[in-house]
C-alpha cells in the first residue's frame, strides 16, 4: 500500500466475510507494528443476486452452487428482502405448475436443519424418515436452514409475514402467489409417513417458522388451482420448501 491509508477492492462477493491484515514498518530493524486484523462483511443490495456454494452435510443434501435472485417491495411485507426462488432451487420456476426438481429446490421437516432433494425417484439423503415430530417449539434459529445455508442475516418467514403477503391481495388460488413478486409455484411436498414426493406441480406448501397449538403442528402458506389459505394444523413431519427473507 505504500503511504496510502485507503484501499479499494473489487470483484468481491456480496454478503461475504473477508479478512485482511494491516501493519506498518520502516526499513530499520525492530520497527514493525503489530498486525491489525480487519474483518468486514461486504454490502448487500436487495434486488441483486448472490452466489452460495452449498456443501452436502447437515443442511444441504448435495453439493451445489446456486445463484439466488432477490426481491423487495413485496406487497404486504414491502420492507423485507426475499430470495426469489426456493432454497436449493437452480432458478425460479418457469410456470405455476413447474414440476421439475431444478425449480422446486429442497424440502425440510419442521424445525429440522437437514434438507432433502427429490429427483422424482430418489430422496437424498435417503436416511430413515422422521414420521413424527412432537415438540413444544417454533423453528429455532439454530436449526434455521436459511441462516445456516446463506448467512445469519437470513431466516424463514414468520406466520405473520406470510399472512400479510397472503392477505394484501386476497389470494383465492395459485394465480395470486404466482403473479406475486415472489413467483411462488406448486413445488409439492414430501409425505409425512414415508418421505416420498407428492403433488409436485399440483400444490404449493411453504413453511413459516411458527408452530401452532398442539406439539405436532406447524404453520404454512398453502395454495392449489382452486384455493389458497394459511394453514396451522399440518404435521411437522411433512417436508415442505422454504423461502428465506432478511430484515
Amino acid at each position: 500500500m505504500g503511504l496510502a491509508t485507503i484501499k479499494t477492492e473489487t470483484g468481491l462477493n456480496q454478503n461475504t466475510t473477508y479478512t485482511r491484515y494491516v501493519w506498518a514498518y520502516v526499513n530499520t530493524p525492530c520497527q514493525i507494528s503489530t498486525p491489525i486484523t480487519l474483518v468486514q462483511y461486504t454490502l448487500f443490495t436487495c434486488g441483486s443476486t448472490f452466489t452460495i456454494n452449498h456443501l452436502a452435510g447437515s443442511v444441504a443434501p448435495v453439493n451445489k452452487t446456486v445463484t439466488y435472485a432477490t426481491v423487495t417491495n413485496v406487497p404486504g411485507e414491502s420492507s423485507k428482502c426475499w430470495i426469489a426462488q426456493n432454497l436449493g432451487a437452480d432458478h425460479q420456476a418457469i410456470a405455476i405448475n413447474d414440476a421439475t426438481e431444478a425449480s422446486s429446490g429442497w424440502y425440510w421437516q419442521f424445525n429440522r436443519k437437514q434438507g432433502y432433494k427429490y429427483d422424482g425417484t430418489t430422496r437424498t439423503p435417503n436416511t430413515a424418515w422422521i414420521t413424527s415430530i412432537i415438540e413444544n417449539s417454533d423453528w429455532i434459529s439454530a436449526n434455521d436452514p436459511c441462516s445456516i445455508a446463506i448467512s445469519s442475516a437470513w431466516r424463514i418467514p414468520s406466520y405473520t409475514e406470510w399472512n400479510n403477503v397472503y392477505n394484501v391481495d386476497g389470494w383465492t388460488n395459485w394465480t395470486g402467489p404466482w403473479n406475486n413478486a415472489l413467483q411462488l409455484h406448486a413445488a409439492g411436498k414430501l409425505n409425512k409417513t414415508n418421505g416420498i414426493l407428492n403433488n409436485r406441480g399440483l400444490n404449493g406448501n411453504y413453511w413459516s417458522n411458527q408452530a401452532f397449538g398442539s406439539f405436532d403442528n406447524g404453520t404454512l402458506l398453502y395454495f392449489d388451482s382452486g384455493s389458497a389459505d394459511m394453514i396451522n394444523n399440518l404435521s411437522k413431519a411433512f417436508g415442505f420448501p422454504l423461502r428465506c427473507l432478511r430484515d
